[in-house]
């Protein structure tokens, strides 16, 4: 009987370390493991980059097949500065794509160099997200912090580092820091914002494996590592996307984004252009504020989550940790248009639409970034925690009018790093063997009617509302 081939797939994501053991073969999930993450509150974002390194440990133990593993991968949370020392050590936490301090050195950045220079050089016009601003907010608020870095890595390099010893990263991650081109890490870009190129890992190219694992961790010694990659571009490897199918993801932070043969300039910053981890592109639109976002105003009305209504004039824009998309990073929350008949379900629902209405008038401008096709009878693909939630599936739905795919797999990003593990067992790419594991399979719900006249009311309110919203910089979509 021939001995079953195991790979592990792994996503350290904001709040948690989830990881899953899956056969190569069959793509069968054998076992799963999660252990939590602490994340510091009030205007800072930051985690420690060692909790990160206890939590893969235990959530890969977890799995209960660590020791028969052949191969390994690591999709991680994107944009997170991570600063070591001589030692290997943090220099102090790491800053979360989420920590908006950074949004006056973005906003220098992008004036300096001008939005249509860095959609052309890097693909991407840098916000507070991007790791180039958080660098720069370091070296302007902590000297002496940015003095003692000898190695600068995004989180998922972290990780693969302490796995191998390999200082290595990818194409896909890489793409969203704001230093990386098509042809390497931008010269130009390093001494504006006084980095070393020596402090950057290794940018391997697809399929290349970073090195193998070293003794000391629950998997097996020796065995393989792949290169590992952004938590957005594994998801599209765990979907095993092909060109030009749109993807809306809801999780802590929204995202849009699809698999494209072009390569994408947006110079107007909505669309971010990100490579994939194969080869191709990912254009992605991402908001600041989604399901957290709507389970927090949930919360502040006292209702469950599911519990909403339709109908009322409530707009409600819940930009509670500033935005992304749209470039607002000083913006709070904002509700309008309540009446004496307004619910508290109506306003639950304004919660959902306000946070769905950027992310699904963004898919249309991922597509053409990427020079595809718009084809609005093409499903979505509608994926993340809040795919499971029935108020999220039919905000989705009656916002964007177009058909609805919810895949029945879970853990995408898990499974997308676990996909590009077992290509480097099988010679496959990640994208194949994902398709051969049928991850996208789910139920097809059927296009509705497009709430227009909501779509219109949130326009509007949000064309009105930038100045208050947002008096230092931003612009309404």
């Amino acid at each position: 009987m021939a001995v079953q081939r195991v790979v592990i797939g792994v996503d350290s994501s904001t709040q948690a370390t989830k990881a899953v053991a899956v056969a190569v073969d069959t793509g069968a999930v054998l076992g799963e493991g999660r252990a939590p993450h602490t994340v510091s509150t009030a205007a800072a974002r930051e985690s420690d980059p060692e909790q990160w390194w206890r939590a893969f440990n235990e959530a890969v133990r977890r799995t209960g097949h660590a020791d028969r593993a052949a191969a390994v991968s690591i999709g991680a949370q994107q944009h997170g500065l991570v600063t070591l020392d001589a030692h290997g050590g943090p220099v102090r936490p790491a800053l979360l794509w989420n920590d908006v301090r950074s949004a006056p050195q973005a906003a220098s950045l992008v004036e300096e160099l001008t939005p249509q220079w860095w959609a052309r050089r890097t693909g991407s016009v840098p916000t507070a997200a991007f790791t180039v601003a958080k660098w720069a907010w370091l070296c302007a608020n902590e000297p002496q912090a940015a003095a003692r870095v000898a190695a600068v890595r995004l989180p998922h390099d972290y990780l693969t580092e302490r796995l191998t010893g390999t200082a290595a990263t990818d194409r896909g991650d890489a793409s969203g820091t704001g230093w990386w081109t098509p042809d390497g890490y931008d010269e130009d870009v390093l001494r504006r914002v006084g980095l070393d190129r020596a402090l950057l890992p290794e940018v391997l190219a697809p399929g290349v494996a970073a090195g193998v694992v070293r003794a000391g961790t629950p998997l097996q010694e020796g065995a393989l590592v792949a290169a590992g990659t952004g938590d957005n571009m594994a998801a599209a490897l765990g979907l095993g996307l092909e060109p030009g199918v749109p993807v809306v993801s809801l999780g802590t932070s929204g995202t849009v984004y699809a698999v494209t043969r072009g390569r994408p300039q947006d110079p107007s910053g909505t669309v971010a252009g990100f490579a994939d981890a194969r080869g191709d592109w990912l254009p992605l639109a991402c908001t600041l504020n989604c399901t957290l976002a709507v389970d927090r105003i949930a919360a502040l009305l006292g209702r469950d989550r599911e519990d909403v209504a339709p109908g009322g004039s409530a707009v409600l824009l819940p930009y509670l940790d500033g935005e992304r998309t749209p470039n607002l990073p000083y913006a709070s929350g904002l509700l309008q248009g309540l009446r004496h008949d307004t619910s508290p379900g109506q306003v639950l629902q304004a919660g959902y639409d306000g946070a769905a209405y950027s992310l699904l008038t963004a898919v249309d401008d991922v597509l053409r970034a990427g020079g595809e096709p718009v084809d609005p009878s093409v499903p979505l693909l509608l994926v993340g925690g809040g795919a499971r939630g029935a108020a999220w599936r039919e905000t989705v739905r009656r916002l964007s009018g177009r058909p609805v795919r919810v895949p029945a797999a879970q853990e995408l990003v898990a499974l997308g790093a676990a996909a590009q593990a077992a290509g480097l067992l099988t010679g496959e790419a990640p994208d194949e063997v994902a398709r051969r594991w049928g991850t996208a399979a789910g139920v097809l719900l059927e296009p509705v009617e497009r709430d227009t006249e909501a779509l219109e009311r949130i326009r509007e309110t949000l064309r009105a509302a930038v100045p208050l919203l947002n008096p230092a910089s931003g612009s309404a979509r």
